[in-house]
């Protein structure tokens, strides 16, 4: 088997392709033989010992996969050999075969190929969980998505259009708020040319957007304080710009928003019912065609460095997934 393991916290420098033997899956566990796996901007940081959980060495990267279950632990029901699925993890999912808890596993909908499974559960899983329960979105209100042409951003602005909100999105460059509005954004806002603040005041008549969504952080998180409207609730997903902003907790008062943090993962343990009923309700907007993941590139494991790095790049629009076979 396969496997991308960190045996020290150096960042993707210290990922290497090993072989190793097979592990049989333990009680209440399933096997699965990965075809497809997905890249995160979380894997960069687990890899450089950055991350809320520190594994123990040697550890894999990945959050997600998908293949066809191979072996069954003890106690298993529900499933079979052969079915296809994704699952979620802690960590390790960058292997050719992984062990996972059942109650971690997706059976996939009939018409969802594994690279499209790889690269789903993180970042719809997140974007569902924020606009729906963190947020609250309501239908005809407005969302502000930032950073909408990345992995995540994509998902939020799909499911807010599926919400019924009407949704604006920024990003950096007219070629990628062109994707944006490809997955059904209503306006888009550049914000290398335009000020956020000044153009979300203008789209929505003075009033500001009622939820933001906000993978970036840095000075996009300080504009989104700016212009939200009174009631709000800004949604705290990630960093990708780096700075980690802080909040001004008058701003909090005079306005009565809120700020709330996403942490999917934490709900996979604390609230995994709540995890079955959120991917439940994906699985039909999938089916029913409202969510048009997009896989950007897919790479060979062996490349997987080069992939994370080319995630980090923040060129791309849309999810890297890494195939196994």
């Amino acid at each position: 088997m396969r496997a991308v393991l960190c045996r020290s916290f150096g960042g993707i420098d210290a990922l290497t392709v090993e072989d190793m033997p097979p592990k049989e899956p333990g009680p209440g566990e399933v096997r699965v033989c990965t075809t497809a796996v997905g890249v995160n901007f979380a894997d960069s940081l687990i890899a450089a010992g950055q991350y809320q959980t520190r594994p123990a060495f040697p550890f894999s990267p990945g959050f997600e996969c998908a293949g066809r279950i191979d072996a069954l632990g003890p106690g298993v029901e529900g499933f079979e050999i052969g079915a296809r699925v994704m699952a979620v993890m802690d960590y390790g999912a960058w292997r050719e075969q992984v062990c996972v808890p059942a109650m971690h596993v997706y059976r996939l909908p009939e018409h969802m190929d594994f690279v499209t499974a790889a690269g789903f559960p993180v970042i719809y899983g997140t974007s569902h969980i924020g606009l729906d329960y963190r947020g609250a979105l309501k239908a005809g209100e407005t969302l502000l998505v930032h950073g909408a042409a990345g992995g995540v951003g994509i998902t939020a602005v799909e499911i807010g259009k599926a919400m019924g909100a009407t949704v604006i999105a920024t990003a950096g460059g007219r070629d990628k708020l062109a994707i944006a509005l490809e997955h059904g954004a209503d306006h888009g806002i550049d914000y290398r040319s335009e000020d956020i603040r000044t153009r979300v005041k203008d789209l929505t008549g003075g009033r500001g957007a009622d939820v933001v969504y906000d993978p970036v952080g840095g000075d996009v998180f300080d504009a989104s304080l700016r212009c939200i409207a009174w009631g709000g609730r800004l949604l705290v997903v990630g960093f990708a710009a780096g700075r980690i902003p802080h909040v001004p907790a008058n701003l909090l008062l005079v306005k009565n928003i809120a700020a709330v943090g996403v942490y999917w993962s934490s709900h996979r343990e604390r609230e995994p019912e709540r995890l079955q009923r959120s991917f439940a309700a994906l699985f039909k907007l999938y089916e029913d065609g409202a969510l048009k993941p997009r896989i950007a590139e897919t790479w060979p494991l062996e490349a997987a460095g080069a992939a994370l790095r080319r995630l980090l790049s923040r060129k791309v629009a849309g999810k890297i997934v890494l195939t196994t076979g």
